[in-house]
C-alpha cells in the first residue's frame, strides 16, 4: 500500500508539472500571437471576455479592526467611486488568474480592507506629498521619522494578517460586602508555606524553561523561516542619484543591500501607479533579481497604463531596434486601415487618503505622546520628544540578563539640548561603574567622567578636551590614595604626573582638599623630550620623596647610548659640631654620569640645582593641591547641574525661550496700545451730540456753538470726574494705611515675628500704592488744560463747524 501511495503522489506531481507547462506555454503563444493577431480574431476575444462575470469577493484580506468613528471621516474611506470599484474587479480577475497559472504560491495582497471595512486597492493607499521639512527630503532621515511614529505589534498569525479584536473590559458591578474573614492564622501560615513551595517550583521551573530557550536560541532553529508575513520598502536604482537598488526596514529604519541574507524572497511589488508580480525564481533569495520592472517576464504588471516601466536595453539593442524604425513605419499606414483604435489601458484612481499633513509640533513630537518603547530580546528601547523630559533624556536603552527583563545589566541614556553638554550616561549595575559623556563646551571641558561614587576622593578618571584647557591636561585618575595626571602641549613639556597620598591628620573639622588636604608623600613627573637642551641635561622623570627629603632625577636617553644620567639629592638640613646649618656638602648630591662633565661636579652648580628642584617642589605641590580643588569643583558643579539640569533653548524657539516671549509679547502690548491710540485718536467726539439733532439738518451757527460748548462742559466734566476718583482712592489708601499704623502702635508687644513681617510687607505696597495715585493725580492736573485746549482747538477746526465758528474764533 506505501509503495502504491507513492506512485499515485508521483503521478499527481507530474501532472501538475505537466499542467504548470502547458499553461505557461499557452501564456507564452497568447503573447507571440499578440502581435499578429488580427481585427476579426481581435473582436471574437473581446466577446469571449464580456462573457466572463466577475465579482468582486465578499471576504477580503483584513489587517486590523480598529475602533474609530467612521462618520468623522471622509466620504472617500467610506465608499468606493466607479472607478475604484472597476479596479477591484480588475484586480480581483487578476487574482484568479494568477490563482490558476500559480497555484503553488501564496494569495495577493491586492485589495485589504480599510478602517471603514471597505476593500481598497494597495496602490491607492499610497499618496506622494512634498513636506516643508528637509529633514524629509533624504531617505535615512525620512525613514527614521517613519520609523519612530510607528509601532510594532505581532500578528496573532504569523503567516498572514489576520482581524485583531481588542478586548473590552467587563462592565462594573454592585457586589454584596464580603463577610468577616474567620480563617485561623494556622491554616494561613500553612497557606503560606504551600504558596512559597509553590513559588519555588515555579522559579525551578522557569529556570529549566529559560535554560532550554537559551538551548534553542543556541541550536538557531526556526520552525517559521521563510514563512512570515512582512512588508519593507524598496528604492530603485536611477534618480536622485541612487547607484543601486536598496531595501529599508521600515521599523528600524535601516538599509540592506538586495544581496543581503534576511530577504528570502519577494512576492510582489506596488507604488502609486501600479502592481507587479515577482515571476523570478527566489531559490537564492533576492541575489539573482533583476529589478528591471519594464521586463513583463520577470515582473508580471496589473494595469496597463502609460506610466508602465520601460524595458531596459543595451546600446546594442537600441541601435538595432532605430535601424527597424524605418521598416515599421512604412508598413503602419497599411496595417491600421482595417483596425480600430480602442485604448485597453486603464490608469490608476486617485488616492481615496487624505493629504498627510505634519505640524511642526508633531514633526518635533515624532513618537506618539512624545514617548516610545520597543521591546527586543533581553533589552528596551524607550525613546522621548525633545524638551518632553526636564532633563533634556532623549532616547534610554536597558539591556537585562534574563529574557522576562527583570534583572538589568546595564542602561545608557543619551540626552540632548543640557547646559551642561551632557550627551550619554553609560551606568553598569553589576559594577556599579558609571561613564557620562560630555559633548565639546562644559565649564570645565570635560569630556568623559567614570566613577562608582559622587563623593570625593574615590576611585575616577576625568577625560578632558586638551584644545580647550590651557594647562593641556588629557586625563586625570583618581583613586583614595593616589592621583594621577597626564598631559599634553605643555610648555614645560610635562606628561604625566603621579600623587601618592598618606593618612590624613585628624581634626575635628570636617576633611576635605581644602580645609585638611591630605599629606602628599610622594610625587612623580615625567617630562617629554626637550629638542632645546642636551639630553644629559634635560630631565626625563623627576620623583620627589616629601617624607624622606629626597629628590630624584633621570635624564633623557641619548640616541647612541642606552643608559642615562641620574642624580639623587639630600634636602634635609644638617648642623656641624658647633651648630652651624651645612646648606650643601658632596655628600648631598649623588650622580651617575654616563659622560662626566667639570661644571656638574662643581659643589655650586649643585647648589643652585637644588635650590631650583626646592621651588619646582614647592609649586608642584601647589599645582596637586589646585588639582585636588577643581576637583571638588567640578563635582559639586555636577551635582548642582544633576539637580537643575537646566536646557538650552535656541532664540529662534520662540515658544519656549522665555526671553524671546517676553520681548514679543512686550511688542504685542505696545502694538497693541498703538492701536488703542489711533482708535481713540479716530473717535468722532461731536456724534452724541450729533446724535440729538434732527437727522439730515443743516447746523446753524447758534447750534454749532451750543454743540461746542456742550462737548466742551462734557469733556471737562470727564476730567473733574477722573480727578475726584483718583483724590478718593488715594485718600482712601491714606486712611488705610494710617489705620494700620495705628493698629500697630496698639498691639506692638504682642505681635509675633510672622504679624511683623506681614504688617511691614502690607506698609510697602501700600506706600507703593499711595505714590503711583499720587503721581497719577499730579500727572493728571497738569495734562487735563492741555487736554482742554487741544480739543477746543479740533472743535474750532473741525470741518463740520470750522465755517461756522469763523466769528467766534
Amino acid at each position: 500500500m506505501e509503495v502504491l501511495k507513492e506512485k499515485v503522489e508521483e503521478e499527481e506531481a507530474a501532472e501538475r508539472e505537466a499542467e504548470a507547462e502547458k499553461g505557461e506555454k499557452m501564456v507564452r503563444e497568447v503573447r507571440k500571437e499578440e502581435t499578429t493577431m488580427t481585427p476579426e480574431m481581435l473582436r471574437e476575444l473581446e466577446k469571449k471576455l464580456s462573457d466572463i462575470e466577475i465579482t468582486v469577493p465578499e471576504k477580503p484580506l483584513v489587517i486590523t479592526k480598529d475602533t474609530i468613528d467612521i462618520f468623522k471621516l471622509p466620504w472617500s474611506y467610506r465608499s468606493n467611486t466607479p472607478k475604484e470599484e472597476h479596479l477591484l474587479q480588475v484586480a480581483d480577475n487578476f487574482s484568479r488568474q494568477y490563482s490558476h497559472l500559480c497555484p503553488d504560491r501564496v494569495p495577493l495582497f491586492l485589495y485589504p480592507l480599510n478602517e471603514c471595512e471597505v476593500p481598497k486597492f494597495v496602490s491607492t493607499t499610497i499618496r506622494p506629498t512634498l513636506m516643508p521639512y528637509p529633514e524629509l527630503y533624504n531617505w535615512d532621515s525620512c525613514a527614521q521619522f517613519v520609523a519612530d511614529f510607528l509601532a510594532m505589534e505581532p500578528l496573532s498569525d504569523p503567516l498572514k494578517p489576520t482581524v485583531q479584536e481588542k478586548e473590552v473590559a467587563p462592565p462594573k458591578k454592585y457586589a454584596v460586602k464580603p463577610p468577616r474573614d474567620l480563617t485561623s492564622r494556622f491554616e494561613q501560615e500553612q497557606e503560606m508555606k504551600k504558596q512559597e513551595e509553590v513559588k519555588a517550583e515555579e522559579e525551578k521551573r522557569l529556570r529549566e524553561e529559560e535554560e532550554r530557550l537559551q538551548e534553542a536560541e543556541n541550536a538557531n532553529i526556526d520552525p517559521l523561516h521563510g514563512l512570515r508575513v512582512h512588508s519593507w520598502v524598496l528604492v530603485l536604482s536611477g534618480k536622485r542619484e541612487v547607484p543601486e537598488s536598496f531595501f529599508i526596514d521600515p521599523f528600524t529604519a535601516r538599509s540592506y543591500s538586495t544581496q543581503d541574507n534576511h530577504f528570502l524572497g519577494i512576492e510582489s511589488l506596488w507604488n502609486h501607479k501600479n502592481y507587479w508580480v515577482n515571476m523570478q525564481d527566489c531559490w537564492n533569495c533576492c541575489k539573482d533579481l533583476v529589478f528591471d520592472l519594464g521586463d513583463p517576464v520577470r515582473w508580471e504588471y496589473m494595469l496597463l497604463g502609460t506610466d508602465k516601466p520601460h524595458l531596459s536595453m543595451t546600446e546594442e539593442e537600441e541601435d538595432g531596434l532605430n535601424d527597424d524604425e524605418d521598416v515599421l513605419n512604412e508598413d503602419e499606414d497599411v496595417e491600421n486601415l482595417g483596425k480600430e483604435e480602442d485604448d485597453k489601458s486603464f490608469d490608476m484612481p486617485h488616492s481615496w487618503v487624505e493629504q498627510i499633513e505634519i505640524s511642526p509640533e508633531a514633526f518635533e513630537t515624532r513618537c506618539p505622546n512624545g514617548k516610545k518603547v520597543i521591546q527586543y530580546k533581553r533589552a528596551k528601547l524607550e525613546k522621548w520628544a525633545p524638551y518632553l523630559n526636564s532633563n533634556g533624556l532623549m532616547c534610554r536603552l536597558s539591556t537585562y540578563e534574563d529574557l522576562e527583563c527583570t534583572k538589568i545589566l546595564e542602561i545608557k541614556e543619551w540626552y540632548k539640548n543640557r547646559e551642561d553638554m551632557l550627551e550619554l550616561k553609560h551606568i553598569n549595575k553589576v559594577t556599579g561603574l558609571n561613564i557620562d559623556y560630555f559633548k565639546p563646551g562644559h565649564p570645565q571641558a570635560l569630556r568623559v567622567h567614570s566613577y562608582m561614587s559622587m563623593q570625593p576622593e574615590r576611585d575616577r578618571i576625568m577625560e578632558f578636551y586638551e584644545t580647550a584647557r590651557v594647562d593641556g591636561l588629557i586625563k586625570r585618575e583618581e583613586t583614595t590614595k593616589t592621583m594621577t595626571e597626564y598631559y599634553q602641549g605643555r610648555p614645560d613639556f610635562l606628561s604625566y604626573r603621579h600623587v601618592i597620598f598618606g593618612p590624613r591628620v585628624k581634626k575635628f573639622t570636617m576633611n576635605s582638599a581644602e580645609s585638611n588636604p591630605r599629606p602628599m608623600v610622594k610625587i612623580t613627573e615625567r617630562f617629554f623630550r626637550n629638542p632645546a637642551k642636551p639630553a644629559d641635561e634635560d630631565v626625563e622623570e623627576r620623583v620627589f620623596l616629601i617624607l624622606e627629603e629626597r629628590i630624584q632625577l633621570r635624564y633623557h636617553c641619548r640616541e647612541d647610548h642606552i643608559t642615562a644620567s641620574k642624580r639623587e639629592f639630600l634636602r634635609r638640613t644638617e648642623v656641624d659640631s658647633k651648630g652651624n646649618k651645612i646648606i650643601m656638602t658632596p655628600e648631598m648630591c649623588i650622580s651617575f654620569e654616563v659622560e662626566p662633565m667639570e661644571h656638574t661636579k662643581k659643589l655650586l652648580y649643585q647648589y643652585e640645582t637644588m635650590i631650583q628642584l626646592k621651588n619646582e617642589e614647592k609649586l608642584s605641590r601647589h599645582q596637586v593641591w589646585e588639582s585636588e580643588l577643581e576637583v571638588l569643583e567640578i563635582l559639586k558643579l555636577l551635582e548642582e547641574e544633576e539637580e537643575a539640569h537646566r536646557l538650552k533653548i535656541s532664540i529662534y524657539d520662540t515658544k519656549r525661550n522665555e526671553k524671546s516671549k517676553e520681548y514679543r509679547e512686550t511688542m504685542e502690548r505696545v502694538m497693541h496700545e498703538e492701536h488703542m491710540r489711533q482708535v481713540e485718536a479716530q473717535l468722532d467726539y461731536l456724534a452724541p451730540f450729533l446724535a440729538q439733532l434732527p437727522p439730515g439738518e443743516k447746523l446753524t451757527r447758534w447750534q454749532a456753538m451750543h454743540l461746542k460748548d456742550e462737548c466742551l462742559s462734557d469733556f471737562k466734566q470727564r476730567l473733574i470726574d477722573k480727578a475726584n476718583l483718583i483724590q478718593a482712592r488715594f485718600e482712601k489708601e491714606t486712611q488705610e494705611l494710617q489705620k494700620k499704623q495705628q493698629w500697630y502702635q496698639e498691639n506692638q508687644v504682642t505681635l509675633t515675628a510672622e504679624d511683623e513681617d506681614l504688617y511691614l510687607s502690607y506698609c510697602s505696597q501700600a506706600m507703593f500704592r499711595i505714590r503711583i495715585l499720587e503721581q497719577r493725580l499730579n500727572r493728571h492736573k497738569e495734562l487735563a488744560p492741555l487736554k482742554y485746549l487741544a480739543l477746543e482747538e479740533k472743535l474750532y477746526k473741525d470741518p463740520r463747524l470750522v465755517e461756522l465758528l469763523k466769528v467766534f474764533a
